[in-house]
């Protein structure tokens, strides 16, 4: 009734190690087979379904992130690369290091077929990185005009339980891409772009050539007032953090700013703290270079979001005078024929290319002109929407000395000071002025005595000029002239008392306020009538 023990015997240890290696054997002669003589594709196919059966009888869920979709760059792909990055584990024993072109901080990747374990709200998930060789095929290169050859697939397996597939799709992988915008915040070197000479129409990547921007300028070693680098913060914060409000209102995410003074008050050196207290690339745009409306709106569209466009001295680019002014110039003349304006940018291309539909090509942007001489402008050019801010960078103050002799000479006191502010009071010097003559001297003392001397001797020679303007019967006062000049934001004519000798507004008329062209709320001029002077539309 019961079997034998013989029969119940079990196999010995040499038995199952025999069978074993046959079995082991027979799957390496049926593979090697199966390379030899079935199609790669008919390979993958098998492998495919062998796979997919037993994972039919598994609870994991595994989405794959591959590096290209079709021909096409997938933005997936790479997020998981930034996002992967700060998670790797510290005992990890293999990893790719790379320092790419114009970076200055090295990047770390997994290697083939290593494995990441990471917890998001309870759930566990695995990223594996995979890289196979493959035949050779051409993809589009980064320009959209030539072909690079792929070698090689690379991808991103994801695995986790199928019951959490909903909130992996819907929130783990926004959290992915949210996370990967940070790191690559972090790990970016601001680039200062500028057209290249030998660029072709059509082809974006020869476009624009680029080099690192080390620019060392910070608002806080910025020579302005405290208040003006306060209400230029202010509005730049404000700015970022309005995404919603501008698609809300329907206007395109963009910021006018117009910086206007005499030369060597530190327009470039403002343009540079935008730059960096934004993490703003910045493209050095010359208008001179351009033929035709139609290249700058494709200049415009190859610039990336999160940038600061820049054109210096706007009125000595293009003829951007009254439009009156610029009808009668277009009259025919004997003695001045016609200006031919078709191999140049016009005022109209500029316009749409401020405040246009092409204006609305891009996110998060920042205009800036500079010029030395803002009343050569047309009014349409400064209208709200278009230059929004209104910034007066004038003379150095004794704020601005301070703030100077802190960043040349290490400190903020010194006996001699308050005769070196009288003197900036009276001398107009701007702070490049004084920038040079602190550098002059290794000794901090020679340095403000030369400084002095310096001041001195330019108060002098101004006292002369307006001597010597008396002489001529011009009038030499420095303030108290009235002048009306026609707002070009809105027509109206507003009065104001002017220093002729600087041409500065030294005082506005009582109730002189302006209305927010964003909101319609009440603002007013900051700043002081020497230094900068910072007016929000």
């Amino acid at each position: 009734m019961f079997p034998s023990s013989s029969a119940t015997q079990i196999p010995s240890a040499k038995t199952m190690i025999s069978a074993a290696a046959s079995a082991a054997a027979t799957i390496v002669l049926f593979r090697s087979l199966v390379k030899e003589h079935l199609p790669y594709e008919f390979q993958s196919y098998i492998f495919y379904k062998l796979k997919t059966l037993i994972n039919s009888f598994s609870s994991e869920f595994t989405l794959v992130i591959e590096e290209y979709d079709n021909l096409n760059h997938n933005n997936l792909f790479k997020a998981a690369e930034l996002y992967l990055e700060p998670i790797i584990p510290p005992d990890a024993k293999k990893l790719k290091i790379s320092l790419t072109k114009k970076e200055s901080k090295f990047s770390f990747s997994l290697d083939r077929n290593q494995e990441i374990v990471d917890t998001f709200n309870g759930i566990t998930l695995k990223w594996k990185f995979i890289s196979k060789q493959v035949p050779i095929k051409y993809i589009p290169s980064p320009d959209n005009f030539n072909s690079m050859p792929k070698s090689e697939d690379k991808f991103f397996e994801l695995s986790f339980h199928k019951k959490h597939k909903d909130v992996v799709i819907d929130v783990y992988l926004k959290h992915v891409i949210e996370k990967s915008k940070e790191t690559k915040e972090e790990k970016k070197s601001l680039k200062l772009f500028s057209l290249r000479h030998d660029r072709m129409s059509g082809r974006r990547g020869d476009v624009w050539q680029s080099v690192n921007l080390h620019h060392p300028a910070t608002f806080d070693t910025l020579a302005m007032d405290m208040e003006g680098k306060r209400v230029i913060m202010e509005d730049l914060e404000r700015f970022v953090k309005r995404r919603e409000f501008y698609r809300r209102v329907g206007k395109a995410w963009k910021r006018g700013y117009l910086l206007f003074g005499p030369p060597g008050t530190g327009k470039s050196s403002l343009i540079a703290a935008i730059a960096n207290y934004l993490k703003f690339d910045i493209y050095d745009l010359e208008l001179t270079d351009l033929r035709t409306n139609s290249e700058l709106r494709n200049l415009l569209i190859s610039t990336e979001n999160k940038s600061v466009l820049v054109v210096e001295d706007i009125d000595c680019s293009i003829e951007l005078q009254d439009r009156l002014a610029q009808a009668r110039a277009m009259m025919p003349s004997r003695h001045h024929p016609p200006y031919n304006q078709a191999n140049q940018v016009t005022l109209s291309g500029l316009l749409n290319f401020v405040d246009g539909l092409w204006s609305s090509c891009g996110d998060e942007r920042i205009i800036i002109f500079t010029t030395n001489h803002k009343e050569r402008l047309d009014p349409a050019l400064l209208r709200p929407g278009r230059m929004d801010v209104h910034i007066h960078m004038s003379y150095c103050t004794p704020c601005g000395f301070k703030l100077l002799a802190s960043n040349y000479l290490g400190f903020t006191e010194h006996p001699l000071f308050p005769c070196v502010e009288a003197l900036i009071e009276k001398a107009r010097v701007t702070p490049a002025e004084v920038g040079e003559q602190l550098l002059r001297y290794e000794e901090p003392e020679s340095a403000i005595t030369g400084l002095i001397e310096f001041l001195e001797d330019k108060s002098e020679r101004l006292k002369r000029e307006d001597g010597n303007k008396d002489s001529n019967g011009e009038s030499g006062t420095s303030e108290g002239k009235l002048a009306q000049e026609l707002d070009g934001n809105n027509g109206e004519v507003v009065k104001k008392e002017i220093d002729e000798s600087t041409g500065e507004v030294v005082k506005k008329e009582e109730g002189a306020q302006e209305p927010d062209g964003e909101n319609g709320d009440i603002v007013k001029e900051e700043g002081r009538n020497r230094g900068a002077m910072v007016k929000i539309q």
